[in-house]
């Protein structure tokens, strides 16, 4: 029985710190906000340009409804990504993954007030190596 115990507790520790593991690495690349009912804003990485494989949407203000994103490479390759979501104040996407290890320089957003009494919202990106 002892010998059983010690693998599943080291299976429960690493599940149970891997979501905080994860969630340490995001970097904040900039952001937008959405100024009138329906908006199309792009956030440019600039210093922060790099390497990520991972992109992620988060919501302050006021909830978003969004429509796609387009990411643009560092080598001026596009990807567009439909997200279609609505975002709560506070919320989030989930991680989107990108096609490979690739170079972010900016990234196009298509979206609009979920409601157009909310004031303004502010979308912020965040990438993960």
């Amino acid at each position: 029985m002892k010998k059983l115990f010690v693998p599943l507790f080291v299976v429960g520790l690493v599940c149970f710190l891997a979501p905080a593991i994860y969630a340490a690495n995001w970097i904040y690349l900039g952001n937008a906000h959405v100024d009138g009912e329906s908006d199309h804003d792009n956030i440019s990485v600039g210093a922060a340009a790099g390497r990520y494989r991972f992109l992620q949407l988060r919501v302050v203000n006021a909830p978003i409804e969004f429509d796609h994103v387009v990411v643009h490479y560092g080598n001026g390759e596009p990807q567009t990504l439909q997200v279609r979501e609505f975002i709560r104040a506070g919320g989030r996407t989930r991680a989107i993954p990108l096609d490979g290890d690739r170079i972010v320089h900016s990234l196009e957003l298509w979206y609009s007030k979920a409601n157009p009494n909310s004031g303004r919202p502010e979308v912020r990106l965040w990438g993960q190596p």
